[in-house]
Parts: C-alpha cells; structure tokens; sequence
C-alpha cells in the first residue's frame, strides 16, 4: 500500500465521520493540550509542514464528487505557502517542507508515523467532544474534554528527516458545486418556501483537519476540525483565508 492509497483511505474515513457529527454546523473545533498545571502549551521550536493531503472535487448535479486535478495540484502549492506566510508573520521558525514519497510503503517506519497520525486524527474528532469524551481523555477536575494524545517517540525519525521540533499535518477535502448544482438549490429553495417549508440540497463545502505534533516526545500538541460552506483553495487569496480557518488558535 502506498502514499496516495493511505491518503484516500484516510479521506473516506475521514468524510465518512464528519457527514455523521457535523450534520448542521460550520465552525472549527480547536483542541490544545495543557501542561500538568493546565495551562496551554505553547510552540517553542520549529515547525515542518508536511506535504499536505488535499483534493479539490466538482460537485454534480447528482451530487458526486468529481476530482480535478489541476485544482487539486493548485491548493496543494498555494496551501503551503500561505502557511508559511503565516508563520513568518508570526515569527515563526520553519524547515524545508516534508514530501511524502509517492512510493512509500505502508510498511517502512515513516509510513507507520503517517498512519498513526492519520488514525489519532480521527480518534480526536471522534471522542473529544462533550458527548463522546473517552473517560481517559477528560480532565478530572472539570470533566471536560482535554487533547491527550500522543504518536509515541517513533516521530523521532522525522524530526532526523527535518530538523524540526513540530510536523503539522494537514488534510483537506474542497467541493465545488457545478452550474447544474447551483441550479438545482435554488429551484430547491423556491420549491420549499412555496410549500411553506425549506429544502436545500447543499452546494459545496470545505472540510479540514489539522494536527501539530510534538517531534521530541510524539505528543500531539494541537488539534483543529474544520467545516463550512464557502472557501476556494485554488486562489492566493482564498488558500491564505482557508489557512486562517484551519490554523485558528495555532498556539504559537
């Protein structure tokens, strides 16, 4: 199994738990971790971005996802660098970005780290909020949820790659809706108000998940869910508002 085919298991798994929770909201779901006094920890090093995993899709009429490459090869380029836009704005030091090799095996230690990642991503969108908390993860004086989750010192071999103190790994899934979609809603609308009621069928929509882990010890230090209805990755101006979305309360 290699790179692209764990990046499209992850997405299925991925589109699969938020269309489950997110039924109608639209905002982010930011976690950061506390040290024993609770107090949140703070970025104090470096930070990789590792290549990010983001497609760009049209949104039939019939409500398929089709994928578009050169959109999808587009984020993938500007993503990156309205991140590091950010990051300098902040004063942030940052490594040369990780590429994932297309032929890496599901196998080799790296991959390993990628699939750990990818599954302690979904374990914290699943079980960090109020109703599905584990009772391992919420804190014992106020029974909240708290970010307390870790890869395991196995990242070392990354931040060897790097040089690096954090990685901040990225998936992106951005829909389009096609002329015939757009159609469609409307109609839907005009047809539901007429009726007294409200119908829409859902145009496109942008869905993110990011992460921040700790090189020196695996733990994961940040965690964001993201999903709204607007976003356009494949412009300058709209990767830099998407970053702004998906790094929101990045505890530098």
């Amino acid at each position: 199994m290699h790179a692209r085919h764990l990046q499209n298991v992850f997405a299925f798994a991925c589109l699969a738990l938020l269309a489950s929770a997110w039924v109608a909201t639209a905002t982010a779901q930011v976690r950061t971790a506390t040290d024993a006094q609770g107090r949140a920890l703070k970025v104090e090093g470096s930070i990789v971005i590792v290549q990010p995993d983001i497609e760009l899709s049209l949104l039939t009429a019939g409500g398929l996802s089709e994928p578009r490459k050169e959109w999808s090869k587009a984020a993938r380029a500007l993503y990156p660098q309205a991140v590091h836009a950010l990051l300098d704005a902040r004063h942030v030091a940052t490594r040369a970005d990780f590429r994932v090799p297309v032929d890496l095996d599901s196998a080799s230690h790296l991959g390993q780290i990628l699939l750990l990642n990818q599954a302690v991503a979904l374990s914290i969108a699943q079980y960090s909020q109020p109703y599905s908390a584990l009772a391992t993860k919420k804190d014992p004086a106020t029974g909240k949820p708290r970010l307390d989750w870790s890869l395991g010192p196995g990242v070392s071999e990354l931040r060897q790659a790097t040089g690096a103190d954090y990685a901040l790994f990225t998936y992106i899934r951005d829909s389009y809706a096609s002329e015939g979609r757009k159609t469609l809603r409307v109609l839907g609308i005009i047809a539901g108000a007429a009726m007294g009621g409200f119908a829409d069928i859902g145009g496109g929509r942008q869905i993110g998940v990011a992460t921040l882990v700790d090189l020196r010890n695996g733990k994961v230090v940040w965690f964001n869910l993201m999903q709204r209805q607007s976003g356009d990755l494949r412009s300058a101006d709209g990767a830099q508002a998407t970053v702004a979305q998906m790094l929101k309360d990045l505890p530098l």
